[in-house]
């Protein structure tokens, strides 16, 4: 593999007067950049996309818990159609004001030490790039010293650009709690329709109230199955070195079809109560953040809570008219489960590392995101902006005149709705063909504040991920590739594989900002005049 230590190796035996140069290839160009600024030389690693950047980014990737934009420096200096990936390609981390930025190269050709006086000055003729991104011509390369921070500018755009993140009047609760405004009549939110998370299991539709949810994990490929135990207490799984009964709703319910390999399923944690340890439930998908109004959540009919099949419920949701009987199950009654796999594998209850996923070093609180997929990525909000996650219609209402990436309106509850596409918004591909089927399950996650005035709008999204509480230590902010993205996506999660493959790359979400997507008017200009 090729070394992170270059630069510290060559620096200990640097000569004096003499410059350090990592030389590169590109197409057949020879490049040298300053070993000053490089910080490693790594092969290619795994990219996940991060929209409305110029053509040379190929995507970010993890470094040392940074989120690295990595430049196809081919397609950067205009050379499009360069090499595919081969044994010898690598990607040179370079500094650029303050964050590290990778740029993949064909080849590392080597590291020169050359004297002062052997660079020659470079002219468009003979060193086959722009005079303005070049530093000379090394003659005993020979190579082109490449301006690096220079052709990264231009990629990127102006970083004095970058809008501070909007804070003011951000309410702080979460979903699913009121923040002390008061809702007017048209409000999405209050007191009276509380925030239910949906999740399936055998074709079945259970629910939690969102505010018992600590967050949504993938399912382990394994499970530590404890001896003796009954068919619903699955074992224990490992989260952020910490054990986690698992409880199988499947199991515990009786439902056929409930088995199975634990590919693609997840794993919903229940936040604990005082003096009660957390518990993962086992289901096969989650399915939206469905708000409803009290009145339509029934307690469990007479005859039928008194059997012990129905005592895990506190009730049944009639959702889209009644048309939908979901089942709403019992935190406190999924705690008692786990209680008996805690016991038996020395989990203890508050104080376990699990509860609000609590911070050694900083004592704060973790910050809770629901998370989308678009396109094959990641993206997060706020918990506390986002009102509801329903299912996609069929169809929607057009809005004459509307910007592009507005496909249309909604109404929910009698308010409606602006509906943001976003594969549109950030320059996605559109799907079609045998893809479309897979947005079958795509969602409109409604964001927006409490009270009668306050803006709202849905946003259209290809999947549901679930609930993901994220320590403030992996929070960062986003590389600024352009000057939309600077605005939408301020922030990046960097996390590891829970619940993956052990050697599988480390997750990323990209953090979109909710005050942004509510600010109609300025989208629609930042989008037109987007760098």
């Amino acid at each position: 593999m090729a070394t992170e230590a270059a630069a510290g190796e060559v620096s200990d035996g640097s000569e004096a007067g003499s410059l350090a140069f990592v030389t590169v290839t590109v197409g057949d160009l020879r490049l040298a950049l300053p070993m000053s600024s490089v910080h490693a030389v790594i092969r290619p690693p795994t990219l996940v996309r991060i929209p409305l950047g110029p053509p040379g980014l190929e995507g970010l990737a993890h470094w040392h818990g940074d989120a690295v934009p990595v430049l196809n420096l081919a397609t950067a200096l205009g050379r499009h159609g360069g090499m595919a990936d081969t044994r010898e390609t690598r990607v040179v981390l370079v500094g650029h004001r303050g964050q590290p930025v990778g740029l993949r190269v064909d080849a590392m050709a080597g590291i020169l030490r050359i004297d002062p006086c052997r660079i020659d000055p470079v002219t468009a003729e003979d060193g086959g790039l722009d005079p303005i991104i070049s530093d000379g011509l090394l003659r005993d390369g020979p190579a082109t010293i490449l301006k690096a921070d220079v052709l990264i500018d231009r990629q990127f755009g102006d970083p004095g650009g970058t809008d501070r993140p909007a804070t003011a009047g951000r309410p702080a609760g979460s979903l699913g709690q009121t923040t002390g405004q008061s809702a007017g009549a048209g409000s999405a939110g209050g007191t009276d329709r509380p925030a239910l998370l949906v999740f399936e299991v055998a074709g079945q539709e259970f629910a939690l109230p969102v505010e018992r949810v600590r967050e949504v994990l993938p399912a382990p490929r394994e499970v530590a199955r404890m001896a003796r135990s009954r068919a619903h207490l699955l074992g224990v799984m490992s989260v952020r070195d910490r054990l986690l009964p698992l409880v199988g709703l499947g199991a515990l319910f009786g439902l056929e079809g409930a088995g199975g390999q634990m590919a693609g399923r997840r794993v919903v944690v229940v936040r604990s109560g005082q003096g009660q340890a957390p518990v993962g439930v086992l289901v096969d998908g989650v399915r939206e953040i469905l708000r409803i109004e009290a009145a339509q959540i029934d307690p469990v009919p007479a005859f039928l809570a008194r059997e012990p099949e129905f005592e895990d419920l506190d009730g049944i949701a009639r959702a889209d008219g009644g048309r939908r009987l979901v089942s709403v199950l019992s935190a406190e009654r999924l705690f008692r489960h786990g209680a008996a796999l805690g016991a038996a594998t020395a989990v203890g209850g508050e104080g376990d590392g699990m509860e609000a996923a609590r911070l050694a070093d900083t004592g704060g609180m973790a910050e809770r995101f629901v998370v989308f997929s678009l396109a094959g990525v990641e993206y997060g909000l706020p918990v506390a902006a986002v009102r509801e996650v329903l299912r996609r219609p069929d169809s929607v209402t057009p809005l004459p005149n509307a910007p592009d990436f507005v496909s249309g309106v909604l109404t929910l509850r009698g308010e409606v709705l602006p509906l943001i596409d976003q594969r549109r918004l950030l320059h996605l591909p559109a799907v079609g063909g045998e893809a479309t089927q897979g947005l079958a399950r795509g969602r409109i996650v409604v964001v927006g504040h409490d009270g009668a005035d306050a803006a709202r709008a849905g946003l259209l999204v290809d999947g549901l991920a679930g609930l993901v509480a994220i320590p403030a230590e992996r929070i960062g902010p986003a590389p600024a590739v352009s000057a939309a993205q600077r605005r939408l996506i301020r922030r990046v999660a960097t996390l590891e594989a829970a619940g993956r493959d052990a050697g599988s790359a480390a997750r990323l979400i990209l953090l979109m900002d909710v005050e942004s997507l509510l600010d109609m008017d300025r989208l629609a200009d930042l989008l037109v005049t987007r760098q």
